[in-house]
């Protein structure tokens, strides 16, 4: 057996991790432009977007074994 993770399984945590990223980063861009229209769940889904950014990141960066 190899003692090192599948290659296919780090890239698709990755490509995951970077797909969450740009997600949350849009979700982001499009919270704060429409303030308006939002009103009072404007934090709310602004701490949401913070997640999804947050989760990415941490999928990018961990190291799979």
């Amino acid at each position: 057996m190899s003692e090192e993770g599948g290659f296919g399984l780090v890239a698709a945590e990755k490509f995951f991790g970077l797909i969450l990223l740009i997600v949350g980063a849009l979700a982001t861009y499009y919270t704060f432009t429409s303030t308006q229209a939002l009103g009072a769940y404007t934090g709310f889904f602004g701490f949401l977007s913070a997640i999804l950014i947050a989760l990415g990141l941490i999928l990018i960066i961990a190291k799979t074994e």
